[in-house]
């Protein structure tokens, strides 16, 4: 068998392949009425044509547990009963599909408050339904994003709580995996990196006390989130800086904790957290952190990173670099990835009662 079509088995969840499609920001929510933050046609639209074109595990992109843990003003969220209401006609769709829903919860921290990227991605204001960024230290992402307000501890127990609440409605919404957004520069790793963080209380300086946010919000999601139900966490391997950055060693380290507190798989990236570094781009250039994630821990991963050819794809899960692939911009191109990689590779993959003819 082809280990791309493989299914794949988290706690009593089996996802039908290891073709996976990870969180990728649409920036197509309504920035304010009595829908914001909901999916609209788009996003509906959007994730279920890579459901009927066999993709195994769909994540929902970034989801905001909070108006202010947005990335954008046109973010998704998923604070409400509104917007739980209306991703369930895209879980429902996805499950009938035989294609596992899951949501990335998260908060951007930082990084908030900027507009779309296709209009520039420049911070905006209230007047262009913005607002004021808050962080772990009041240090800037660049010279162009504001200063973010210092969070309080008790600000940082109310975001804890925040992600709870995401968990348990992602649940009511019908999603079947949740994962916690560490990557990227965003709330989670900010505190992680003592890049970001310049903190002199328990959430900042030593590694255990950058940690604690993360694992505080795992602990929190683990607990409302059955214990029948995958949690994933996505990471930067590394802020790709020479010094004073979270490092690969930290990942490593850091997922053996995860582990323990009840994560079940690590979506490896890189980068986001630092503006101006140099990141050594090509196909699969993110591979070897989760390869070395995979070898020296029990943690199950996920690879991404310009992942793009079907040999490409079955080379990393044969040779053991990975659980599970996850196709970013190339499942933008081809929606129907999967089954062309199906058809490729003499395996079978759910096929649309209504595309029957196309088999």
């Amino acid at each position: 068998m082809s280990a791309l079509f493989e299914p794949y088995t988290l706690r009593s969840l089996t996802i039908p392949n290891r073709v996976w499609m990870p969180p990728m920001c649409q920036y197509s929510a309504l920035p304010q009425g009595p829908e914001t933050g909901a999916p609209q046609d788009w996003h509906f639209a959007h994730y279920a044509a890579r459901a009927a074109g066999g993709t195994g595990l769909i994540i929902v992109e970034a989801t905001a547990v909070s108006p202010e843990g947005r990335i954008s003003p046109y973010d998704l969220g998923i604070w409400n009963d509104t917007q739980v209401a209306a991703f369930r006609r895209i879980t429902d769709f996805l499950k009938g599909q035989n294609t596992v829903p899951g949501i990335q919860i998260g908060h951007a921290g930082r990084k908030a408050a900027t507009d779309r990227p296709w209009v520039g991605g420049a911070p905006v204001g209230p007047d262009a339904h913005g607002w004021q960024p808050a962080g772990p230290s009041p240090v800037a992402f660049d010279e162009h994003h504001p200063v973010p307000t210092e969070l309080t501890v008790a600000e940082i127990k109310e975001i804890v709580a925040q992600f709870a609440d995401a968990a348990r409605r992602s649940l009511d919404a019908g999603f079947e995996v949740a994962e916690l957004h560490g990557a990227h520069g965003y709330l989670i790793g900010e505190f992680l990196s003592p890049h970001s963080n310049k903190r002199a209380d328990e959430y900042g300086g030593s590694y255990e006390n950058r940690t604690r946010f993360a694992l505080e919000v795992v602990d929190a999601v683990r607990a409302v989130w059955p214990e029948d139900k995958p949690l994933f966490f996505r990471i930067s391997a590394t802020d790709w800086l020479e010094e004073a950055g979270w490092t690969a060693d930290d990942t490593v380290r850091f997922a053996t904790e995860l582990k323990e507190h009840g994560i079940d798989l690590l979506d490896v990236s890189t980068g986001g957290n630092a503006a101006g570094v140099r990141i050594p781009v090509g196909p699969g250039y993110q591979v070897p952190f989760a390869a070395r994630v995979k070898a020296e821990t029990e943690l199950a991963v996920a690879a991404v990173g310009l992942i793009t050819e079907v040999e490409q794809a079955e080379k990393i899960l044969a040779n053991g670099e990975a659980d599970a692939v996850l196709l970013g911009r190339e499942l933008l191109r081809d929606p129907s990835w999967a089954r062309r990689a199906a058809r490729e590779l003499g395996a079978d993959v759910h096929v649309p009662d209504q595309y029957h003819r196309s088999v």
